[in-house]
């Protein structure tokens, strides 16, 4: 097993423990919420990580592009999830990003069932981008960044709606003709 997809391991991993962090003692204790928030963000940086490692020296696999995608929509699914819990995001929004992912996933697969590789756009990126900074202020919850929060939680929101509609005019074909 290559560096990238060790390190796309590595993030699956770190989850169960990120989620144990925020939810301890029912979100209440401000050092765990610190801990869950290091670890949210050391697994967001294996994301980027293992990316650029995985392009720059050829180490893409098929390994690498079914597990990488899923670690992330794990990741911050299980965050919102856990942020839902915590009364801190209301659940319609959670449902509108999780929506997304199943749709561009699901879209993905019958694309890739006809030969078509769906590549994530930059609007995706920039969506990925503002939900885990949302996450994270949303985690270490300091009043003073109360407003800037609220601004990263309502772009990523509307980042998901772009992307996806993005994606979908783009490849439309894929559904209606069955080939690009």
């Amino acid at each position: 097993m290559n560096l990238p997809n060790k390190l796309t391991v590595l993030r699956v991993i770190m989850i169960p423990f990120f989620v144990a962090a925020l939810l301890w003692d029912g979100g209440e204790s401000q050092t765990m919420r610190y801990a869950a928030a290091l670890l949210f963000i050391v697994a967001s940086l294996t994301d980027l990580l293992d990316g650029k490692i995985a392009r720059k020296y050829n180490l893409v696999t098929n390994f690498g592009k079914f597990m990488d995608p899923l670690a992330d929509k794990l990741l911050v699914c299980s965050a919102l999830i856990c942020l839902i819990e915590l009364g801190q995001i209301p659940a319609w929004m959670v449902i509108i990003i999780i929506s997304r992912e199943f749709i561009i996933s699901g879209f993905r697969l019958v694309a890739s069932d006809n030969g078509v590789v769906i590549a994530a756009s930059y609007w995706g990126k920039f969506k990925t981008t503002f939900q885990m900074i949302a996450v994270i202020l949303l985690i270490i919850r300091i009043q003073a960044l109360g407003i800037v929060t609220t601004l990263c939680l309502w772009t990523a929101l509307i980042l998901t709606v772009v992307s996806l509609m993005d994606y979908l005019w783009k490849n439309h074909k894929v559904l209606t003709e069955g080939s690009m």
